[in-house]
């Protein structure tokens, strides 16, 4: 194996680790991550750990403050609005594409999933089946929709929205909602009926968006 595939491997692993802590929190926002430290916790040399720093800032989810100082990117209300205002764009487009190119049968098996997903979020795993559900049905919109351009448009929005989605994670009721919504969703994908598809998309976007932003004013307060 040649040494720059061995780099690459270990850039990619070490992107991998971090992108993940970054998304569930163990990275807290304003945290350092020093090129020494890192690159021993990891078990990877600084080139490669540097390569990974580079693309997570390409993500937007670390910042160069100076040459050897790269800290976790803050998340505030102004941020996830703007991230919800793309999210929507791209996300009721996706609805409606999906809707007249999708495979009905395939989105009527996602709306049943839905519609038995809610009464098991009480159990230990049922809110993590209920995520990995939700990462199926944005598969499925994603190859009905067969469009590179919007495909990477909302990869980028996806790096960012698993982010900020635990800040409203803990909350039920919203959770309860949220599997309603996208059982809307999905019965209008099967139904072909794009103007309904788009319709429920931009109320359960706008409603997450509504639940996150209370969240956050509950941490802050």
């Amino acid at each position: 194996m040649s040494t720059a595939v061995e780099r690459t491997r270990a850039s990619d692993r070490a992107y991998a680790t971090l992108l993940e802590e970054i998304q569930s929190g163990d990275l807290a926002p304003g945290t350092v991550l020093a090129e020494v430290e890192q690159a021993a916790r990891l078990g990877v040399s600084r080139t490669p750990l540097r390569e990974a720093l580079q693309q997570l800032s390409a993500d937007g989810l670390v910042e160069q403050q100076s040459p050897r100082v790269t800290v976790v990117t803050d998340i505030d209300a102004d941020d996830i609005r703007s991230l919800f205002e793309i999210r929507r764009a791209l996300e009721e487009s996706a609805a409606r594409l999906a809707a007249v190119r999708g495979d009905a049968e395939l989105f009527a098996r996602l709306a049943a999933e839905f519609a038995d997903a809610g009464a098991s979020l009480g159990a230990a795993t049922g809110r993590d089946d209920y995520y990995a559900l939700i990462a199926r049905f944005d598969r499925a919109v994603d190859a009905a929709v067969d469009n590179d351009y919007i495909a990477a448009a909302l990869r980028t929005v996806r790096t960012h929205l698993v982010r900020v989605r635990r800040l409203s994670r803990d909350n039920p009721a919203r959770l309860a909602a949220s599997v309603a919504e996208h059982r809307l969703i999905a019965e209008a994908l099967a139904e072909r009926d794009g103007d309904l598809a788009a319709h429920a998309t931009h109320v359960h976007l706008r409603n997450a968006l509504t639940s996150i932003l209370d969240s956050l004013k509950e941490g802050q307060s």
